[in-house]
């Protein structure tokens, strides 16, 4: 995501650019080392260890981990008959993962026809996402996807005067503000819940989760559908924000010392593929 997602470096939405003569290709993948010890667990059984896996970082896709076939335990995969065409890796081979009494069908996947410039995935398998138990990285449990070492949130306190209007309404107004820094995000702004009218937010049934930030409720304001957010319990990490809410500047006004902020392009978060389709339950699983 640091890379290639959103407005980062290698992303299509970049903000930035590389200070080189040439253009780069429209299509930048970067993949390197994780460096960290991950597992698999699926029917209950761990099927994958490694310290050696590759992550994959491809332009706005959430990175994908990449396991040496001899870090599998023997027998888990079969391979599928159905094959695809992966745009820049070539025929991909799809397997059933199966362990104990469970069996998932196209579960993992493997670039079988690699061009030489991509030879370091070459011998690894990918697991889908949402069709293993769980994965980790030493004890730990990660959900949503792979974690990325380029994805940072940084929290800064500021004095500055945000104000948030329905039309004539005025939602919140505080000078006392989190701004908050995520890889390849625009800066998000949220208000303590003292400094908004409470009256103004309608409870949206259903919640989404981030990876690095947690489970994250929504608001509607008047006719404007989920027009803020906030995590009500923030993960460690973010602890911060817990409790304060967030407005979209695209569905309502929101000024930030007079000036009235937009939605940059590139910033709606959009699920893609099954080894990376975000849910609450994974929360829970």
């Amino acid at each position: 995501m640091g890379l290639s997602w959103q407005q980062g470096p290698l992303a299509t939405a970049a903000i930035g650019r590389f200070l080189v003569p040439d253009p780069l290709p429209e299509r930048l993948l970067f993949a390197e080392p994780l460096r960290r010890r991950m597992r698999v667990k699926f029917g209950d059984r761990w099927i994958a260890d490694s310290a050696d896996v590759v992550l994959l970082h491809e332009p706005a896709r959430y990175p994908v981990a990449y396991f040496p076939i001899g870090d599998i335990v023997t027998g888990v995969l079969e391979a599928a008959e159905r094959t695809t065409q992966h745009r820049d890796f070539g025929e991909t081979t799809w397997y059933t993962v199966t362990a104990g009494d469970s069996s998932k069908t196209r579960a993992a996947w493997q670039h079988t026809a690699l061009p030489d410039h991509a030879s370091d995935l070459k011998g690894r398998v990918a697991f889908a996402w949402r069709a293993m138990d769980a994965f980790y990285e030493e004890d730990e449990r990660i959900v949503g996807h792979a974690a990325d070492a380029y994805h940072r949130i940084d929290i800064r306190q500021t004095s500055r005067h945000l104000v948030v209007r329905d039309g004539d309404r005025v939602v919140a107004e505080s000078t006392r503000p989190l701004a908050l820094y995520e890889s390849g995000f625009a800066p998000r702004w949220y208000v303590p819940r003292e400094d908004v009218d409470d009256s103004a937010l309608t409870p949206v049934d259903g919640q989404t989760f981030c990876p690095y930030k947690g489970l994250c409720s929504y608001w509607d304001i008047g006719d404007a559908r989920g027009a803020a957010w906030g995590y009500e319990d923030a993960w460690t990490e973010v602890r911060r924000i817990s409790g304060m809410i967030s407005f979209e500047p695209d569905k309502v006004e929101v000024e930030l010392d007079g000036t009235r902020l937009r939605l940059e392009p590139g910033q709606s978060v959009i699920s893609h593929g099954v080894d990376r389709d975000l849910t609450v339950e994974e929360l829970s699983g």
